[in-house]
């Protein structure tokens, strides 16, 4: 399979612990991301499988020099590249698996420094392994109604210049619904929860140690549109709980499209 992954977020609003600050308050005034991501998925057999993700990004940053002034900053770069393995072998339906990878330090982490913290650079400059699971399960006998458990945490192992990005873990369960069909279109809507939680950034050179690290859960309103052997998703995702240590920058909202070929 090869897929291109489309995700966008406006942070625009400070926050602080649990509710919305005044913007005052914080240094940085906006960051709007674009991340696209170029990704092959290949299954070996029933077993086990590879994927690359290859990222190109996007960023705007409006924030605060050390004159005072607010500037702006407009760039884009590779990404921190992603490879993992993965094995799916527990049942022949391979409805289970897990995968073990790395993010490797292939963004920079180094634009405009005078400017741009480390914390609001694309690249963490960190090589991390990557330990994930998911797993699937039919919820009535025509195959119609499914729900979905994933996860993976993100533990950075080597790092550079003396900046320790916090750990991360992702994870979703959800609900999707096969029982669509217009000819040979199969549109499957699909709901779920998102919880991540990050620790906060450490070392002589974090940008912000006490205004970094957050919790938060977001509900995904979503649609899967299947095209054999084209496959496109989008979704919204809406933040329902934040807690964000120090005060950060939250998006109201995030998008996400995925288009995928299947060979």
């Amino acid at each position: 399979m090869a897929f291109l992954n489309y995700d966008y977020q406006d942070q625009n609003r400070n926050w602080s612990g649990t509710s919305q600050a005044p913007a005052a308050d914080n240094d940085d005034k906006d960051i709007a991301t674009q991340f696209f991501t170029f990704g092959l998925q290949y299954m070996f057999n029933t077993s086990w499988g590879a994927q690359i993700g290859v990222p190109y990004d996007f960023r705007h940053l409006r924030t605060t020099d050390d004159t005072g002034a607010v500037v702006t900053r407009n760039w884009s770069q590779l990404g921190d590249i992603r490879v993992r393995g993965i094995y799916t072998g527990f049942f022949p339906d391979m409805s289970a698996g897990v995968t073990l990878g790395l993010k490797l330090p292939t963004g920079d982490y180094s634009y405009d420094s005078a400017v741009v913290d480390r914390d609001s650079q694309l690249g963490t400059g960190s090589t991390d392994i990557l330990l994930g699971g998911f797993y699937y399960h039919n919820l009535d006998v025509n195959y119609r109604w499914e729900w979905f458990a994933q996860a993976e945490l993100d533990v950075p192992v080597l790092t550079q210049d003396q900046y320790q990005p916090g750990l991360e873990l992702d994870a979703a369960a959800g609900i999707y619904y096969n029982g669509l069909t217009v000819g040979s279109v199969r549109i499957s809507p699909v709901a779920q929860v998102i919880f991540s939680e990050r620790t906060s950034d450490s070392g002589a050179n974090a940008a912000n140690p006490v205004a970094s690290g957050f919790q938060r859960v977001l509900l995904s309103a979503g649609i899967d549109i299947h095209i054999h052997p084209v496959d496109i998703y989008a979704d919204a995702e809406i933040p329902v709980y934040q807690d964000f240590t120090g005060n950060q920058l939250a998006a109201p909202v995030l998008f996400k499209v995925i288009l995928s070929y299947m060979f």
